[in-house]
């Protein structure tokens, strides 16, 4: 069979090492399709991917959720994960900035500072136009949907936006989220 539709004959004298080259060559077919098959296939997985990223997040977070891995088990102590971020946020860091940050500022000092900003209600309304509807809300509580419709709390966000680049600093409801502890596997009591 390995000999179909080539010119040989069982009845030639070196047929084993012909038998041998023919059957490694088709070893070699075989692992090339393979290859192939396994490239097509992760190519369209992600090309499927990046198309459910653009249009639904949601299902594609969703289908990557290994069902084996995600809720599968007891969760971390809660007791130890608090423990463990607290011990991260709450103690204080002090940083050696070192010598490369003199040079850094002695580069920057000719650069001309950026013309002053004035944030418009129009601003805020055409951020929010682009920003996804059902993401997950700040401490506000609004998701961007809500933002939307709600026309009246555009001028007083620019507001708030302008007052914080006023002063330079940012009030935490700017900056403060809500996340979720998803754990990645079942060994979750080593973070």
């Amino acid at each position: 069979m390995s000999f179909a539709g080539t010119n040989f004959s069982l009845s030639q004298p070196d047929i084993m090492q012909k038998l041998t080259e023919r059957i490694d060559d088709l070893k070699q077919k075989i692992t090339a399709w393979g290859k192939r098959i396994r490239r097509f296939s992760e190519r369209s997985r992600r090309f499927n991917q990046n198309c459910l990223l653009q249009s639904d997040q949601k299902r594609l977070y969703k289908s990557l959720e290994r069902p084996e891995v995600c809720g599968a088990g007891p969760g971390p102590d809660q007791a130890d994960t608090v423990a463990f971020w607290r011990g991260l946020w709450s103690e204080p860091v002090n940083h050696s900035e070192g010598p490369w940050m003199e040079v850094v500022a002695s580069q920057s000092a000719s650069v001309t500072p950026m013309d002053p900003v004035a944030i418009t209600p129009e601003d805020v309304a055409e951020a929010v136009r682009r920003a996804p509807n059902w993401k997950s809300p700040g401490l506000h509580g609004l998701h961007h949907y809500w933002l939307k419709g709600f026309v009246a709390c555009h001028a007083v966000l620019a507001r708030q936006f302008q007052e914080a680049l006023d002063q330079k600093s940012l009030p935490s409801l700017f900056t403060t989220r809500i996340t979720h502890l998803v754990p990645k596997d079942q060994d979750t009591h080593h973070i």
